[in-house]
């Protein structure tokens, strides 16, 4: 629930540093609070200042069986060094299951379909029994998330969207990342802004939308959690 409380809360939190923001969504949310994240650079630092307030949060990642390498590699190391409680959250069909009840590589024909079956489902359902969930959305990463508020109401999931970095840089995370020689995936220095499935994303060339390499063939730059895909999509998926 969206309480007025909390929407005075997230006003007084633009201008609050991203630890103030994760202790207070901690406190405020305990064991009803789980941080979800795709391991790019901001969610490497949630979860590094998260290991000095609530080290044992639940862990949410969508694995959608696209990834590349060096992602489930990162994910490996991080679980180790972190010990991390991650949960890795699988579509309920496998890629051939979908080729099978959708055709071959969907991605290419309906990527939004794609995104909906194997990302935006599976975090509906895994999100269930959660009050809010902590996102490492940043208002400089795209112009569809220049807006994008530091606490919100997730009216498809029912519960608390918190966003602790949404005015970070991207300068800021990489300042961090380096003060703390934390590790980050190693496509970054291949030119990959923002890294997902293998079979969409493209490097990205320096002037380009931070995630224009996303789906470099479809101008599409967000996957459905956070911004709806269209009604049809949503109405036609047999999983």
């Amino acid at each position: 629930m969206f309480t007025a409380q909390i929407q005075k809360q997230a006003e007084q939190f633009e201008s609050a540093a991203p630890l103030e923001i994760l202790s207070w969504a901690s406190e405020t949310f305990g064991e009803r609070l789980v941080i979800v994240t795709s391991f790019q650079a901001t969610g490497i630092v949630t979860l590094h200042m998260m290991q000095r307030i609530a080290p044992r949060t639940p862990v949410l990642t969508l694995d959608t069986g696209l990834l590349f390498p060096e992602t489930y590699n990162l994910m490996d190391e991080l679980e180790t060094r972190f010990d991390l409680n991650l949960r890795r959250i699988k579509p309920r069909q496998t890629p051939s299951q979908q080729a099978r009840d959708y055709g071959d590589r969907l991605w290419e024909r309906n990527p939004d379909r794609c995104c909906h079956i194997r990302k935006t489902i599976p975090l509906r359902d895994a999100l269930v029994g959660f009050d809010a969930w902590i996102t490492g959305l940043r208002r400089d990463q795209s112009s569809s998330r220049a807006d994008t508020p530091i606490i919100s109401r997730d009216a498809r999931n029912g519960s608390i969207k918190i966003a602790p970095f949404a005015n970070w840089t991207d300068d800021a995370v990489w300042r961090y990342l380096r003060e703390h020689d934390l590790p980050y995936n190693r496509l970054h220095n291949l030119g990959y802004p923002s890294i997902g499935c293998w079979t969409c994303t493209k490097a990205a060339g320096e002037d380009e939308d931070r995630r224009s390499g996303r789906w470099a063939q479809h101008g599409k730059t967000e996957c459905g959690i956070h911004v709806p895909p269209p009604e049809a999509v949503a109405s036609d998926v047999r999983v």
